[in-house]
């Protein structure tokens, strides 16, 4: 079946204040060998041209009209009227077959907007945000969607110019570019058996992944890791919440830690939440729930000066947490497991949660360490398998328990089983 050669790109902005550089991306999207499709999301003023969805049309999505949005209070429950009809027309094209991407403009506002609009598309469909805000704290994770591209909107707060041309051309160049490729790679895709999502807190801090993946692979799995430095534990969750694995492995829990800590290295409130909550099996473990994840870049703070700390590079260090707060972290994490839906099991490694927690490394603690460990027992639910093992979360003994249940669990028809290539044993 042939592809086609122009994929769809919708183009969200406020067409009152810029026109300019929303029809300057439609002729960049036009140039690149896409085709532009204009969505007008203004309340107060019209657009000097004829968008192809209007912001009467984003605003009969959600039963209103743009009287009704324009008194509805002040810019931000217009806007967040606004950004509701976005997401349910946006959804309306996307299901009609109608586009094949968008890219969106704003400061604040447009931003806020954008995002909605991000988590309404489904995995795979190209998403860009041009924002005055882009990579800033005032983003919280929860509004990202796992697969958004974002650029930073240099020069644009008001009016075109040629360093913004530079960012809006780049922006309008990926977009078209990613379409086209996610376009080709859905007509020629293989056929791969079900996905697994796995968490880990990167290679040398834990490691179990280094051996639990090719394993996984030879059961005729695909395995995703993320990599739970906050935006890493963030997709994990919004992956799992659109229900894309068929099981997961969540062995580096340490972003709740931060969460409850108040550390900007956060993956939201909902973290170890969404597997649960569609129902799909899970096998969890403690990895790094030792240990808060701060900035290396500032100061620390104050309640943390006199913890054991460790760098990790110029971006981002640890620091161990109390055993009052371990102690709060096991409650939390036995909480949400027992909320779950689905099959869930707990493998609790004793003798250790992550590489800088043994003798003679920086984090050692083992009162605190033992601390969790009661706590954990004694909190964990009676609906979910409670696995002890005196071992470290890097050890051989981890990877074979883990395996155990899960392979218990394939048999009992609990997880679909896999697809292994021919001639490969399971």
């Amino acid at each position: 079946m042939p592809v086609d050669p122009a994929p769809r790109i919708l183009v969200i902005g406020t067409g009152d204040t810029k026109a300019d550089e929303l029809l300057f991306m439609k002729a960049c999207i036009e140039a690149s060998g896409g085709g532009a499709v204009m969505m007008d999301v203004s309340v107060l003023g019209d657009p000097p041209y004829s968008p192809d969805h209007d912001k009467h049309a984003v605003a009969r999505a959600v039963d209103v009209t743009i009287a009704e949005i324009v008194s509805s209070g002040d810019e931000n429950t217009a806007m967040t009227l606004m950004a509701g009809g976005a997401v349910q027309l946006v959804r309306q094209l996307h299901q009609r077959g109608e586009i094949d991407a968008f890219v969106a403009i704003g400061g604040s506002m447009g931003t806020d907007l954008a995002l909605d609009v991000a988590l309404s598309l489904p995995l795979g469909v190209p998403k860009f945000v041009v924002s005055t805000i882009a990579y800033s704290h005032l983003i919280p994770p929860e509004r990202v969607a796992p697969d958004l591209m974002m650029i930073l909107w240099a020069g644009g707060l008001y009016g075109l110019n040629n360093i913004c041309k530079l960012v809006l051309s780049q922006a309008c160049g990926a977009v078209v570019g990613a379409a086209k490729i996610v376009l080709e790679s859905r007509a020629s895709a293989p056929v791969i058996g079900p996905t697994i999502g796995m968490t880990s807190l990167g290679g040398s801090c834990l490691r179990y992944m280094k051996t639990l993946k090719p394993a996984l692979e030879r059961r005729g799995y695909d395995v995703a890791v993320f990599h739970t430095t906050g935006m890493g534990g963030r997709a994990f969750e919004s992956i799992a919440g659109q229900g894309h694995f068929c099981a997961v492995f969540d062995f580096s829990l340490q972003e709740i830690t931060n969460h409850l800590a108040g550390s900007v290295v956060s993956s939201g409130a909902d973290r170890l939440e969404n597997a649960g909550a569609r129902g799909i099996p899970q096998i969890a473990a403690p990895g790094a729930v030792d240990m808060v994840d701060l900035p290396t870049w500032q100061d620390l703070p104050a309640k943390f000066s006199r913890r054991p700390f460790h760098a990790h590079n110029r971006l981002i260090a640890s620091v161990t947490v109390d055993a009052d707060d371990r102690r709060q972290v096991a409650r939390t994490i036995a909480a949400k497991l027992g909320a779950s839906k689905g099959r869930s099991a707990f493998i609790l490694p004793s003798g250790g949660i992550q590489e800088w927690d043994m003798q003679g490394e920086p984090l050692y603690e083992p009162q605190a360490l033992a601390a969790f460990v009661d706590e954990m027992r004694k909190a964990i639910p009676a609906g979910v398998e409670f696995h002890e093992i005196d071992a470290h979360i890097n050890s051989d003994a981890f990877v074979g328990k883990a395996l155990e249940i899960f392979d218990r669990w394939v048999e009992e028809g609990i997880v679909p089983r896999g697809a292994p290539a021919k001639g490969v044993a399971a």
